[in-house]
């Protein structure tokens, strides 16, 4: 192992940091962690989802799902509902008051995204998201 080379995913670690640096203060206020925020990012972008694809699509690991989904259910922003066909599975998808809180939210939280690209530049932002989604396609399954 050559230790003078930098560490990938270390580098990626800091500079997820540093872009949640612009988007705590957001949830902070509003009294949610970041892991609550992006199931109810997920679910303004789908609609309603499983409680495995949710925990795909918001990047949480599945057994830490439950809790946080318990969290947002006592507090009224998320809707849970059981299979017609199968009452083993259940469907996600947001409260009125988890749509009314995200439309309240999204706004400023895309004021903050503006600023990063202003900083990024447009062009550094395509070649970021493209290179992101060639590292994300080295997933391994």
């Amino acid at each position: 192992m050559n230790t003078n080379q930098p560490s990938l995913t270390l580098a990626l670690l800091e500079a997820r940091e540093a872009l949640m640096s612009h988007f705590r203060p957001e949830l902070n206020e509003i009294g949610l962690t970041e892991q609550q925020w992006r199931i109810l990012r997920a679910l303004a972008q789908y609609k309603e989802l499983d409680s495995t694809t949710l925990a795909e699509r918001a990047c949480i690991l599945k057994p830490s799902l439950t809790g946080i989904i318990n969290r947002l259910l006592d507090i009224g922003l998320i809707l849970r509902r059981r299979s017609d066909k199968d009452q083993r599975f259940c469907f996600i998808s947001l409260s009125q008051t988890g749509e009314q809180i995200f439309s309240n939210v999204v706004e400023r939280m895309e004021q903050r995204y503006a600023v990063i690209e202003e900083k990024l530049g447009e062009e550094k932002m395509m070649k970021l998201f493209d290179l992101l989604k060639e590292v994300h396609s080295l997933k391994c399954v």
